[in-house]
């Protein structure tokens, strides 16, 4: 398995693709704040925020669908959000029982569920666009850029670089595990419960063994080819007037839905 399984970067030449990776990742979490920011029921400022995410799809070449598709998949995660239906003071709506207990859905409870559930919808999207169009090297580099630690931006590279060898190695242990748990046709192999968790325990603890012998030879060999805790790239990121211009008209949008959402 190649690094490349994990990575959603769609090769392009489109107006986003080509935007300073420093740009796309600062307008990303301005963005995602600001929808966390907007009151609820903000329906024009959420619609408002919707059409940016239009035009900043069909600006990459991705189809207007693309992060639509993709986005779906996050929304059940917003679903821990359903219990504010029923613990939000307001005018009850529906009333039912649920095993022992007696819900009432409120309206402002199904208010602040729905605005959860659009900022959590709109964010997903503009993230998995930013995946999808900047290389994930430009973006840990993008990190350092814009002054993360660089104990973090360093610990993401490498797991993003070594994760495809961990999951390698877990594939082989796996394999051995079956090799050794024969059994006959139209009975289950291996043995109970307390067996499988025991191997599973085992492999685990080999799999952290291996993981650490590997770090060590690759931290060795990499201080002996001159490492010295910096990253460096062969995409040299320079701000143009071209990125300066989209921050500076992304930051002044995002900061007018603030307002229409307080109209």
């Amino acid at each position: 398995m190649h690094s490349d399984a994990f990575d959603r970067y769609h090769e392009k030449n489109s107006f986003i693709h080509r935007l300073d990776p420093r740009v796309k990742v600062v307008i990303t979490i301005v963005f995602i704040v600001s929808n966390a920011l907007l009151p609820d029921g903000a329906w024009i400022a959420f619609g408002a925020a919707w059409l940016f995410l239009l035009l900043t799809n069909w600006l990459s070449q991705l189809g207007f669908g693309y992060t639509l598709k993709r986005s779906i998949v996050a929304l059940p995660f917003a679903l821990i959000a359903i219990t504010i239906l029923f613990t939000m003071p307001g005018e009850p709506l529906v009333s039912f029982k649920l095993l022992m207990w007696n819900l009432t859905i409120t309206d402002m409870g199904l208010l602040r569920f729905v605005s959860i559930l659009i900022r959590s919808w709109l964010s997903v999207q503009l993230a998995i666009l930013l995946v999808a169009t900047t290389r994930f090297p430009d973006l840990i580099h993008a990190f350092e850029h814009l002054r993360v630690p660089a104990i973090l931006t360093t610990i993401i590279a490498f797991l993003y670089r070594y994760l495809f060898v961990l999951t390698d190695e877990v594939f082989r242990l796996i394999r051995a595990r079956e090799s050794r748990s024969a059994a006959a046709t139209g009975r289950r192999s291996g043995g109970g419960v307390l067996w499988r968790a025991r191997v599973a325990g085992n492999m685990a603890g080999q799999l952290f063994l291996r993981s650490y012998e590997r770090s060590d030879r690759i931290y060795n060999a990499m201080v002996a080819r001159g490492y010295s805790g910096h990253l460096f790239t062969l995409n040299p990121h320079e701000m143009k007037a071209r990125d300066y211009f989209v921050t500076a008209f992304a930051i002044a949008f995002i900061f007018i839905l603030q307002v229409i959402g307080r109209l």
